[in-house]
């Protein structure tokens, strides 16, 4: 007899991007962090940390976070929740509102693969309805599910498209259940759907620090919705989810959004170009609104040249899976980063 339940016993479990010891001596362009370090002012609080924030519980809530995110999104504190990254809002999402085939999990494909192990641990059905391969959001299909959630990345890994306003705003009119918008990499995109909290009372936004101001090691995101949706949320959440560490370093952070918006300006244009490069190799390169790219390269031999770099030192990511196996995901690294992947991949090219 198994320990666990059978969900659990049928699941594979999701299978982060692979994470080297600290130290090793590697190109990291496998799992979407940012290059450039964090902002100065969140190193400062980390350094100056008084014990007896160590000592005691944190704020349940994370309020000084949230008020650093009320001041820089324009958004009330109420209208706020803080996770352990993002990811911890997705399991709480699905803990509090799916469940069996009656309230399943919906989102088109290829997306975020924790969207359906999460499902599947609840257990809810999940149902993936597939983009086109104009990435076009297939909103009748998804209506048609009839989602008690429904998750949208936008920006979408790992294609890396973004989902024009105007189809979120159908399908939140659309839909019965709630409408989550994954929003990881909005700090590489043009613009957000934040304003669509405000018009719908089923839609809510996740962001994290993991990406746009390099805290991936902290572990800190958020969700914003109305009160009334977050109120749910709350009751599934742990009590004490947010250590007071990552609120203070967080708070700051995000605070710093010329920082911010310096290191993602530089990582835009290091997208172009590497996009650029990779076309000259006769790679073809979705265009991407993410902190990294989707490359195929030019005769589909992702496998093998994905292990050929890790080989090398260099790691990107490789989904070995329907409609991703020819195709390889690069994270946007430094311009020093970005051309040794750009001369490795040039001898396998041209050998």
């Amino acid at each position: 007899m198994s320990y666990f339940r059978a969900a659990v016993d049928a699941t594979t479990g999701y299978i982060p991007g692979e994470q080297p010891k600290p130290g090793t001596k590697i190109i990291k362009l496998n799992t979407n962090e940012n290059p450039y370090p964090p902002s100065p002012d969140a190193i400062k609080v980390l350094r100056t940390i008084d014990s007896e924030w160590l000592r005691r519980y944190p704020d349940p809530y994370a309020m000084d976070f949230c008020l650093a995110v009320s001041e820089v999104l324009g958004i009330p504190a109420d209208w706020i929740i803080v996770s352990n990254g993002s990811d911890e809002l997705l399991n709480v999402i699905i803990r509090a509102c799916a469940e069996g085939s009656d309230r399943p999990v919906v989102y088109p494909m290829p997306t975020y693969v924790l969207y359906k192990t999460l499902a599947a641990l609840q257990p809810a059905k999940a149902i993936a309805i597939n983009y086109d391969q104009s990435f076009q959001l297939p909103i009748d299909e998804l209506v048609a599910a009839k989602g008690a959630v429904t998750f949208i990345a936008s920006p979408n890994s790992p294609s890396g498209h973004i989902v024009p306003l105007d189809d979120l705003r159908e399908l939140a009119q659309r839909i019965s259940g709630i409408l989550v918008i994954d929003e990881a990499y909005v700090d590489f995109a043009e613009y957000s759907a934040l304003s669509l909290v405000k018009e719908f009372e089923n839609v809510i936004i996740l962001r994290t620090l993991s990406k746009g101001y390099s805290l991936a090691g902290l572990r800190m995101g958020f969700g914003i919705a109305n009160p009334q949706l977050l109120s749910g949320l709350f009751k599934v959440k742990d009590s004490y989810n947010i250590d007071a560490i990552a609120t203070l370093v967080g708070a700051a952070a995000i605070r710093d959004q010329a920082y911010k918006n310096e290191c993602a300006a530089k990582i835009k244009k290091s997208r172009a170009k590497l996009t650029s490069n990779l076309q000259s190799l006769d790679f073809t390169v979705l265009n991407s609104h993410g902190n990294f790219v989707l490359a195929t390269p030019p005769e589909g031999n992702a496998e093998q040249l994905y292990l050929q770099l890790k080989a090398q030192g260099i790691l990107v990511r490789y989904f070995k899976q329907p409609g991703l196996d020819d195709k390889l995901r690069i994270t946007v690294g430094t311009e020093q980063q970005n051309q040794t992947l750009l001369k490795a991949l040039q001898i396998k090219v041209i050998s």
